[in-house]
């Protein structure tokens, strides 16, 4: 699928939301995508993963993604990848491998991702991998929101989105829709389970 097929999915599943939100990384902005909307559907979910891999030339063996969000595109991403999948959670703020998953040393690692905005999530199980003994591959994501918060790379290592889209945020400080009053929403999973 390229780019404009996937956006035009998303835009007809309801996934491309307006209005005023209160993103992972605390930034608030006038657009929000709830990817799970077209997650839900797994030969959907199956076409992305498939596309997602076939951006990284090198055979990985690894497709490691932060819980909650990404776990699903992970999962396809490794189906179309042929490899392992496993997913990084949140214990006490920090992002750790749980549930017996692990990484050998030199196993080849790819960071999947469903929407990058600063990058954070992306960053640590990028941190958590080489830590780990793995060597990152690269970063892969559903789409890249293309954020000017984003600091210029990712620990060194390649980001690949099937859809890049230059969207607007703010810090909450400076936000304009704040200043209008306009209500805010808190769609993401981040804080979940708070």
């Amino acid at each position: 699928m390229n780019a404009a097929e996937i956006l035009e999915v998303l835009e007809s599943r309801g996934a491309v939301l307006h209005g005023h939100f209160e993103l992972s990384s605390g930034r608030h902005s006038d657009l929000f995508v709830q990817k799970f909307r077209v997650l839900e559907h797994p030969r959907l979910a199956q076409r992305f993963g498939e596309s997602l891999a076939g951006l990284f030339e090198t055979k990985v063996d690894v497709v490691a993604a932060p819980a909650v969000g990404a776990v699903v595109l992970g999962f396809a991403t490794a189906l179309g990848a042929d490899a392992r999948s496993i997913f990084a959670e949140r214990v006490d703020g920090q992002m750790v491998f749980r549930r017996g998953f692990s990484i050998a040393p030199h196993e080849k690692v790819l960071v999947v991702e469903d929407v990058v905005t600063t990058g954070g999530s992306a960053r640590e199980v990028v941190e958590l991998v080489t830590r780990a003994g793995g060597e990152v591959v690269g970063v892969g994501a559903l789409l890249d929101r293309g954020d000017p918060a984003r600091p210029p790379d990712l620990l060194g290592v390649p980001l690949r989105a099937l859809v890049k889209l230059d969207v607007s945020s703010w810090d909450p400080a400076g936000c304009p829709l704040c200043a209008a009053d306009e209500p805010l929403e808190d769609p993401g999973s981040r804080r979940v389970g708070r």
